[in-house]
């Protein structure tokens, strides 16, 4: 076992892209490779001699292939510290050569996960071997490489040619991804078989945050700043991009609220107007088009630079009307023949994304200077009229536009005052400081379509004030949780001016 010892890389891989080309480059530069079973069988078809992993540990793959390299003759070659006296000796006792590198891909559990494979498969893609490899030869990175990335296999016959080994800092750099890999790897396991197992999440992330690099970005919100999407494992993402530019940051964050928009307004034909992540207008139709044309009269200096929403396949007659303002994005459901070229040629940088559905996030996680906010990202239930209270006049005639007010309130930043008129928002005040602000711009957008309309507010009323201004620009009917320790005054109050408050429903905050 002495130092002329023939350097060893044991290369143990699922996926074989370009594991060939660095099997040789490896061989190259003196190593001996090490392989067993599938990945063995490739190399050698490939042209490169191979020493068998029986051949060092003098046992066959047993458990049929549960347990190929759990062996000391392979973990103590990894895990050996060069130049440890105690070490040496029980090297040189049990006979066990020295492992240089390891190059290790994983079985793949979530493809499987992903193909609806029952748990008894799904189980045997859990790896074992592979992942005890890497652990020990990162764990041993003074003295062993760890390769667990593809894309760095040419980095790995790029440090041999220039340096003839590899350095300290680059072994280092991959033992901190093998690392970042098995992590990665237990995290999508456990999201897999809590799926499998009917077993939901736990709230607490303190062990484990399974998310996955999905798509960099040109830059955050502003270009001075990286950003990337991150999606849990298992996940995909709850639209298809048929055309346009690339999606931006900021087009993410304001299509949360558009989903959101097109989720608790999926029952109808409707359309949601967002902008700077709050709508700017909402509107429903008897077709997409009367939708469009409705949501966009609430606000259409605002909407200018938004995006679009609609919960129904998409038609010509309203892709025109679309093209005639300047819009980032339009989502739909599905597209009538001959849209998506129409968009192409007439708007190509406008993003057309299909919408797909299934993926609702069960946690909303958000990270600040603080540090990781996670919570249960569910919407709220409905308000039902049986479950309420009316103050005054009940006005069961208005529940649907109460009832549409409510739900793009919901959808709204806080504080919300939201105003609906014949289906349609009129006015729309999100994300002020004081809900007397946010009252007096709603009001002020929808002018004289106040007379005859109905107000919801996304939280209590503190005070009076917001009622009296809703009566006197003529609004009808109003919903709100209530909760205040005020309410039997702002109660009084709207019953005095002939207003129709209705009390129920929950806080429906969006900070």
């Amino acid at each position: 076992m002495g130092k002329m010892e023939t350097r060893k890389a044991l290369i143990s891989v699922w996926d074989k892209t370009g594991v060939l080309e660095l099997a040789r480059g490896l061989a190259a530069h003196g190593y001996e490779i090490v392989s067993s079973s599938g990945t063995a069988k490739f190399l050698e078809e490939g042209g490169v001699e191979v020493t068998e992993v029986v051949d060092l540990t003098g046992l066959p793959a047993i458990l049929g292939g549960r347990v190929k390299t759990l062996h000391p003759a392979i973990m103590g070659g990894i895990l050996a510290r060069r130049g440890n006296a105690d070490d040496e000796r029980d090297r040189e006792e049990f006979k066990i050569p020295l492992i240089d590198v390891v190059v290790c891909t994983l079985y793949p559990f979530e493809e499987t996960a992903e193909s609806g494979a029952d748990l008894d498969h799904l189980i045997e893609k859990i790896d074992i071997g592979g992942v005890s490899l890497i652990r020990a030869a990162a764990k041993n990175y003074y003295h062993v490489a760890v390769v667990t990335e593809i894309a760095d296999y040419h980095k790995v016959l790029e440090e041999l040619e220039s340096k003839q080994e590899f350095t300290l800092e680059f072994k280092q750099q991959l033992a901190l991804k093998a690392f970042k890999n098995t992590a990665s790897y237990d995290a999508v396991i456990y999201k897999g078989l809590c799926r499998e197992l009917g077993t939901e999440e736990e709230l607490d992330f303190s062990k484990i945050i399974p998310l996955r690099r999905e798509q960099e970005l040109r830059y955050g919100e502003n270009p001075h700043q990286k950003a990337a999407l991150y999606l849990p494992p298992l996940e995909r993402k709850p639209f298809e991009q048929l055309s346009g530019k690339e999606l931006s940051y900021n087009n993410l964050l304001d299509l949360d609220t558009l989903l959101r928009g097109c989720s608790i307004f999926q029952e109808s034909c409707a359309c949601t107007i967002v902008k700077h992540t709050t709508p700017c207008g909402t509107a429903l139709g008897k077709n997409p088009l009367e939708a469009f044309r409705k949501a966009l009269a609430c606000d259409p200096v605002s909407a200018f630079g938004g995006i679009i929403g609609l919960t129904r396949k998409l038609d010509m007659e309203t892709a025109r009307a679309i093209t005639e303002t300047f819009f980032e994005i339009v989502a739909a459901p599905d597209f009538e023949e001959g849209v998506v070229d129409y968009f192409r040629e007439k708007k190509p940088n406008l993003r057309v994304l299909k919408l797909i559905p299934g993926y609702a996030p069960k946690l909303q996680l958000t990270g600040n200077r603080c540090g990781f906010l996670i919570q249960e990202d569910r919407l709220p239930a409905l308000p039902k009229e049986k479950d309420g209270q009316w103050h005054g006049q009940p006005r069961p005639e208005l529940w649907d536009d109460i009832l549409f007010a409510w739900k793009t309130a919901a959808i709204t930043k806080s504080n919300a005052i939201v105003l609906v008129k014949d289906g349609a928002a009129v006015g729309i005040g999100g994300g002020f400081t004081n809900r007397v602000d946010a009252a007096e711009y709603a009001l002020r957008q929808a002018g004289e379509k106040a007379v005859g309309a109905v107000m919801a507010s996304d939280a209590f009323f503190p005070f009076a004030d917001s009622v009296e201004l809703a009566a006197k620009a003529g609004v009808i009917a109003v919903i709100e949780p209530g909760g205040s320790i005020r309410d039997e005054e702002v109660f009084k109050k709207a019953e005095e001016l002939g207003l129709s408050l209705f009390t129920g429903g929950s806080r429906t905050f969006r900070h």
